[in-house]
């Protein structure tokens, strides 16, 4: 029977890292605003993570008017709050704790000056109904400003606040329930913290049974729009206390659980997560459209703290919004990285700078060198210094025999390090055209090797094989310049050679002078010497002639000899090229494309850990 391994969940510190390293990835790749908010999440988690986890922060926000301030003096059992109607009365958050030892660092975290320790056996005179002694002990209740006050302090302080608590409670009121400041500023970004929001209709005691029904039938459906389905959902009346007992009773129970904090950190790395994948895609970038719903959480980066309030105004980061491009059914997916060879796309790139480098030039250089060199110690001795006025093609380009002080290599290897400094070469320049197909090649490179990758990484791939660019023709020269051609090494049949057209030369020479001697005898009118002959040819005609002769025979058979050998060298000095070619190819492009799809593949690993992919 096949065993089938369990999915573990990835648990909050793995995702923190993951996290933390898939914004290190994309930093320079992806928009500025989701890696700052990342790091941000990332440097917040640390932060609450080392304060008080026996304490919740839950969080009362809303809009004017909507009997926040009178739902916290009520749950509180106190006055601490001032109620308004018509205008805010709430100008910097206040807290109402119950058993708060040890909650002052947390509370000096969240900047909140105004606190009160709540006796509990104790109520004021005015209000009942706080909760009973022991019931609820580690909660941090907080009174925050109007969400939509027209004091812009105000808001400020409400966007600051709910970016750090533990509990998000919104209270809305029937009348603005469905105001689209709350909802598109705050409740839409929220999707990815549905176990730490809870929602309260207020002020029932103004409606009908049947209107209370038709309004909660209603918010339940702009809930799930938002993303929040599945969000609790309760109606209460502050001024009556009807339905007060059910939301005590929710709030009790997510305090004694104790793991909000570890909940909302939970939702931030998913929606930092989210943001990065959003990026990651390329959506919402050029269209005007923001990435997150607000950019307060992205303004300051990793070292904003949390009294740096709004960077550009807008509302709380908290999520990727389905209108700047997220799916409707869910997150964008990170693509699968492609699979690229990068050894596959080496050849026509090495082909193309070989051309703008000179191979041609120089494996021609090697041939007709080779010649050159080969007629000079082979051919016949009385013209062989005619070949030596000639200029060396390979020392025409500054190339050639290794620095005496080199170690000599085997063909395709370079110079070693040492030998010398490595000046340019003389090799033409390359042309517009060369220079054209080599940028071309490079493009082409960066365009296949990016292929199906999110637009972001792709420009990443495409500018890091275009990072070096101005380097790569100098890298191409010096490449060339530093490899070994093989054309220093003398074949031993040169050795030969050259010896057989000296004893040839010598024949011939005797040849001559002993036709000379033959002459002066004759002109002297001395006794003619015994002529040896073969057939009817003399001796010294036959070693004269047969020297000049076989010299060149020899000569004509050394030069195909040459021509032969000219060949294989150049064949194994463009191999050796065309490598030294495809090092700096290798270099200079493919190793910083490679790095990017290293980079992007890990990115894509770490980004489904963070989001909290099982494994």
């Amino acid at each position: 029977m096949k065993l089938l391994r369990r999915r573990t969940t990835v648990s909050l510190d793995d995702r923190l890292d993951a996290l933390a390293e898939a914004a290190d990835l994309a930093d320079g790749r992806l928009a500025p605003v989701a890696v700052a908010g990342a790091r941000s999440v990332v440097a917040r988690a640390g932060v609450r993570r080392s304060l008080s986890v026996d304490h919740t922060a839950v969080a009362l926000a809303g809009a004017t008017g909507s009997g926040k301030s009178s739902l916290f003096n009520l749950l509180s059992g106190t006055t601490l709050a001032t109620v308004g109607v018509t205008r805010p009365t709430t100008s910097a958050a206040q807290a109402a704790l119950w058993e708060g030892t040890g909650a002052g660092p947390l509370l000096d975290w969240l900047e909140i000056s105004r606190r009160h320790e709540v006796d509990a056996g104790a109520s004021d005179d005015a209000v009942t109904g706080g909760w009973a002694s022991g019931e609820v002990p580690g909660l941090v209740l907080l009174d925050l400003p109007d969400h939509d006050s027209i004091e812009a302090a105000h808001r400020l302080e409400v966007d600051r606040l709910v970016e750090l608590v533990d509990l998000l409670v919104w209270v809305l009121d029937p009348q603005k329930y469905a105001d689209a400041a709350v909802h598109d500023r705050y409740l839409r970004p929220l999707s990815r913290h549905r176990d730490v929001t809870v929602v309260v209709l207020n002020q029932i005691d103004r409606l009908s049974p049947a209107a209370v029904e038709r309004c909660l039938a209603d918010l339940r459906r702009l809930l799930d729009d938002d993303g929040l389905a599945g969000v609790p959902l309760v109606a209460v009346s502050a001024r009556t206390g009807e339905g007060v007992d059910e939301l005590r009773s929710l709030l009790a129970s997510r305090v004694a659980n104790r793991r909000s904090w570890a909940a909302r950190l939970a939702a931030d790395v998913g929606t930092a997560s989210d943001a990065l994948a959003l990026a990651s895609s390329g959506a919402g970038l050029h269209d005007g459209e923001s990435i997150m719903a607000g950019t307060d959480l992205y303004a300051g980066g990793p070292d904003s703290g949390p009294g740096s309030g709004s960077g550009l105004g807008g509302g709380p980061a908290f999520g990727v919004v389905r209108d700047a491009g997220a799916s409707a059914t869910g997150p964008i997916e990170v693509a699968a990285p492609p699979e690229v060879s990068l050894d596959g796309l080496a050849g026509p790139l090495t082909g193309a700078l070989s051309e703008a480098a000179g191979v041609p030039v120089v494996v021609a250089a090697v041939a007709k060198s080779h010649r050159h060199r080969s007629v000079a110690a082979t051919g016949w001795p009385p013209t062989r210094w005619i070949r030596r006025l000639r200029p060396d093609p390979l020392r025409r380009l500054r190339l050639g025999l290794p620095a005496p002080s080199a170690t000599r290599g085997a063909a395709g290897s370079a110079t070693p390090e040492g030998a010398g400094p490595v000046g340019r070469t003389s090799i033409p320049a390359t042309s517009a055209v060369q220079r054209s197909r080599m940028d071309t090649a490079v493009r082409e490179t960066a365009g296949t090797a990016s292929e199906g990758l999110p637009e972001p990484w792709a420009a990443a791939v495409r500018q890091a094989a275009r990072a070096r660019a101005d380097e790569l023709e100098d890298g191409l020269d010096r490449a060339v310049a530093t490899t070994s051609l093989g054309a220093s090494g003398r074949p031993a049949w040169w050795r030969a050679a050259g010896l057989a057209q000296w004893l040839v030369l010598l024949v011939a020479l005797s040849g001559a002078l002993w036709l000379l001697g033959l002459i002066a005898m004759d002109y002297l009118r001395l006794p003619r010497p015994y002529m040896p002959t073969v057939g009817e040819l003399p001796w010294p005609t036959l070693l004269l002639l047969g020297g000049v002769l076989l010299g060149l025979v020899i000569a004509l058979l050394c030069r195909v000899a040459a021509w032969l050998g000219g060949r294989r060298r150049a064949r194994r000095a463009s191999r050796a090229l065309r490598a030294s070619v495809g090092q700096v190819a290798r270099e200079f492009v493919l190793d910083p494309v490679g790095e990017e799809l290293t980079r992007y593949r890990r990115f894509a690993e770490v980004i489904a850990v963070a989001r909290g992919a099982s494994r």
